[in-house]
């Protein structure tokens, strides 16, 4: 079960288009060895605007993985990639299906 979420936005500068993707494919392995993220997706939703969305049980899980690698490793990047700073929404989760 899932309760709380983030949605970041993220814009690419012209030209790290790629690049932002490539970031994102490999955020993934980083987000595997957080317990308490429950669910995490890297998206694409235009030609230079990407997202990430990602679910926990609990405000802990959400604080663990807002500190952990993966928000270092865009913050260390954020500035070479993004043409501007990224866009942190904290959700409420309302629904969801996850698999067993």
């Amino acid at each position: 079960m899932v309760t709380v979420g983030l949605f970041v936005r993220l814009e690419a500068r012209p030209g790290k288009e790629a690049d932002v993707e490539q970031f994102l494919r490999g955020g993934l392995t980083l987000v595997e060895d957080e317990p308490g993220t429950a669910a995490w997706f890297g998206v694409r939703l235009g030609p230079s605007t990407f997202a990430i969305f990602d679910a926990f049980a609990d405000e802990a899980g959400r604080h663990a993985h807002l500190t952990g690698r993966v928000a270092e490793a865009l913050g260390k990047k954020a500035a070479e990639l993004l043409a501007s700073a990224p866009s942190i929404e904290r959700v409420d989760v309302l629904a969801a299906k996850l698999p067993a």
